[in-house]
């Protein structure tokens, strides 16, 4: 197999696959997700093991999906947003497994790569990708440096035509699966002193002096099919690998993570549909006390928050669609970027919950994909940034904003804040008070809350403006007016209580109980 190097690579022909209507694109790869998963294998088994059958893998790539992350001028589909929103929302139905693997390789990977890597060695990487079915992935995370990436330890020096990276990173989906990663560092200096800055550099397994050592493989609670560990870097890379930022290198991050969020919603969008469909069948055909499941009060509670979850995402889709384009920096935008990332992955875990809480015990298996959804979506809510720290990050970035507007009334600001100027009359209500900017560490995280779910709002709304089925735009209005209610009485609520350190003395239950 032929590494990527600085040699001259042939660019693909441009009509070697052929640019057919994204629908059919979708249809082929529906067709090869039903005879892997439902015909030739049973996905519900499969999901029992580690990894995947090479077959399945060999099958599935087969119709090309990852081309919608690929430039037109290298053979792909253009990296069009929408696309790659719509591959993931269509892998996601059958397996959130699936389309996290493709979320890594285009997101994490082909789009960084494409916009920042350099020209002279993307032909021969996407011809790779094309033609011999490669696989992507990207490294930051390290493991004493989980959620600080900006004081990571992996190094690199410069020696005259080589770079020469240094260090520890787990946790970064593929791992050892990966032809390509996108690695990252801190370049040190002759004092031995680390930049503060981060560069990026290709890396290709395959070729001499860059093979990553897998030092351990984790036992991941779920996404079975995925594999996640420890790796050790010492690898001598071409000047030509390295990626080039438009400003700083931790700009280029920065856009390449929030890009990577605003995608979140096609992962969720697949997922919560599939919760909501497996939900409504069973509500429907289990009877109890002589009628069915479907027409209890509780159960069409909990099917309408799912209807609302799966409106919610789609707006989010279309938005990301619209907005999150690889032409445009959105190494400014966390505000946005972290609401969706967030509100979609509580989402994704609360249609797991109800759909196993609908479907019952046989649900609690981890051949159900209800079950299983529980387990596959929970890490949703942690990695690319754990939901608790975005939240605060939303409220930070709030707190800052108000104070230079020199505005404490949260409504007025809301009001003329273009991600929540329609949402905020609908609840007006809820916010309009003045907000003390001095704001504890737990106050900021449900803040956050609150705002991601205005923010929600707001495009729920300019997806209802569109045409979109107005009795769901109608009841995600409603259950995102209930959540902001409840979040609101959180945060008004006076807790700030402390850990008890001591918590066993005088403490057994056993003593304050008579004989």
């Amino acid at each position: 197999m032929q590494a990527a190097t600085t040699e001259s690579v042939s660019v693909p022909d441009k009509n070697q696959f052929e640019h057919i209507p994204f629908s059919q694109f979708a249809d082929n790869l529906k067709e090869k997700m039903k005879q892997v998963f439902h015909v030739r294998a049973d996905i519900d088994q499969l999901s029992l093991k580690r990894g995947l059958p090479p077959f399945v893998l060999r099958e599935i790539m087969s119709v090309n999906p990852l081309s919608v992350g690929i430039p037109k001028e290298y053979g792909g589909r253009g990296g069009v947003m929408k696309e790659n929103i719509g591959l993931l929302a269509t892998a996601s139905y059958e397996s959130l497994a699936l389309s996290l693997t493709f979320g890594i390789n285009s997101a994490l990977f082909l789009q960084p790569f494409g916009k920042f890597g350099q020209d002279e060695v993307k032909a021969g990487v996407f011809n790779r990708f094309l033609n011999e079915k490669a696989m992507g992935g990207l490294m930051i995370t390290e493991p004493d440096y989980g959620s600080d990436a900006l004081n990571m330890q992996t190094y690199y020096t410069e020696k005259g035509s080589k770079i020469h990276l240094q260090g520890k990173k787990h946790w970064a989906g593929l791992t050892g699966w990966a032809d390509f990663w996108l690695l990252s560092g801190r370049q040190k200096s002759n004092s031995d002193k680390l930049m503060r800055d981060i560069d990026f550099f290709l890396c290709d397994v395959n070729a001499p002096g860059q093979n990553i050592v897998v030092e351990e493989f984790f036992e991941n609670l779920g996404l079975y099919a995925i594999p996640y560990g420890r790796n050790r870097i010492d690898v001598q890379l071409p000047l030509a690998h390295k990626l080039v930022p438009h400003t700083t290198g931790v700009k280029m991050m920065l856009d390449l993570l929030h890009r990577s969020r605003m995608q979140f919603p096609g992962m969720g969008m697949g997922f919560i549909q599939r919760m909501l469909d497996e939900a409504l069948n069973h509500s429907k055909e289990r009877m109890v006390g002589g009628k069915s499941l479907f027409h209890y009060d509780q159960v069409q509670h909990r099917l309408t928050d799912l209807q609302a979850s799966y409106t919610i995402c789609s707006a989010m889709c279309a938005n990301s669609s619209e907005k999150a384009g690889l032409d445009v920096d959105l190494s400014s935008e966390g505000m946005e970027a972290n609401a969706v990332k967030s509100v979609v992955t509580d989402l994704m875990q609360e249609a797991a919950q109800s759909a196993v809480q609908l479907v019952g015990a046989k649900a609690y298996k981890l051949n159900h994909i209800a079950g299983r959804g529980i387990a596959d979506s929970r890490p949703f809510q942690i990695f690319e940034g754990s939901n608790d720290i975005l939240y605060a990050q939303i409220s930070e970035a709030l707190v800052k904003m108000m104070k230079r507007a020199k505005e404490r009334n949260l409504f007025q600001f809301l009001k003329s804040f273009d991600l929540t100027d329609k949402a905020v009359h609908f609840v007006k209500k809820q916010v309009d008070f003045n907000l003390d900017l001095q704001i504890p560490q737990r106050k900021l995280v449900d803040m956050g809350k609150i705002i991601g779910r205005v923010i929600s709002l707001n495009q729920v709304l300019d997806l209802g403006d569109k045409g979109f089925k107005k009795e769901l735009i109608d009841g995600s209005v409603t259950f995102l007016q209930q959540e902001i209610t409840k979040l609101m009485s959180s945060f008004t609520f006076k807790n700030s209580e402390k850990v008890v350190d001591d918590y066993e003395e005088n403490t057994s239950w056993m003593n304050f109980v008579a004989g």
